[in-house]
């Protein structure tokens, strides 16, 4: 196998206890490349740490719709050093993950808003393409994204299976990248949209430690099951393993611009 993991996160507590044995025992089953996801300024910091460590590892630096700080000096004191840390590594792919999420945060929206924005500005100051996590918040983020432009594209990651989510952002040109849910029994319009997807517009992720796939539902997730997504829209597409392995492959290489 040849797997290209485009969102997990390995610097999630939930690997402390074995993470260096385990990233080299994922590139050895398979993992040839994986994107390890900032989150928080702290979480960036880790993944390019990473990065710097292991030569299959690439980062991205944002700051979640769910660890943005409670104010706005704060906010910008945060973004300025956001951009400083762009400068210590080559492997930074991506500004994300980065959006809007009023399923767990309802009472900062305009201050959500302000960051996804001002996220957006600095991925195309340093010509970056965004990772971008909405839940609860479709209309919202579509809205955003068509007044603020983005250079150099982006992913929707994890994306929810909403109908018109998917449209609009195909419509701009945007990835969409599928992770353990489309294996999940109960989401039932998943071959629907994955069928919406154009070959050249879909990635695969694990979202690791979180969201494992069928038959690890419940259990920790890890890069090595993005196998498991694969095989799904290989199975809903009608295509083999290895021709959807070598697509999700391809685009996850021409969205970061990995060579």
């Amino acid at each position: 196998m040849k797997l290209f993991d485009s969102h997990c996160h390995l610097d999630d507590e939930k690997f402390n206890e074995d993470r260096e044995e385990l990233i080299p025992k994922l590139h050895e089953e398979g993992v040839d490349k994986l994107v390890s996801a900032g989150y928080s300024l702290e979480g960036s910091k880790n993944a390019i740490e990473l990065a710097k460590k292991y030569d299959f590892i690439y980062a991205t630096i944002g700051i979640s719709p769910n660890d943005i700080p409670d104010t706005e000096d704060e906010l910008k004191k945060q973004l300025k050093e956001l951009k400083e840390l762009y400068k210590t590594s080559k492997k930074i792919v991506a500004v994300g993950e980065i959006g809007l999420d009023y399923h767990w945060n309802t009472d900062n929206k305009e201050l959500q808003k302000e960051a996804f924005i001002e996220q957006i500005k600095l991925a195309n100051e340093l010509n970056l393409p965004i990772q971008i996590h909405t839940r609860d918040a479709v209309m919202d983020t579509i809205g955003i994204l068509k007044n603020n432009k983005v250079n150099k594209n982006g992913i929707f990651h994890c994306c929810p299976f909403n109908r018109e989510l998917v449209k609009e952002a195909l419509k701009l040109n945007f990835y969409i990248s599928f992770a353990g849910p489309t294996t999940f029994k109960n989401s039932k319009n998943a071959p629907e949209i994955i069928n919406m997807v154009p070959e050249d517009r879909f990635l695969v992720e694990t979202d690791s430690p979180y969201l494992s796939p069928e038959p690890f539902r419940g259990r920790r997730n890890d890069p090595r099951n993005v196998q498991y997504i694969i095989k799904k829209i290989a199975e809903v597409k009608g295509k083999t393993f290895e021709e959807i392995q070598n697509m999700a492959y391809a685009n996850a290489q021409r969205i970061f611009n990995i060579e």
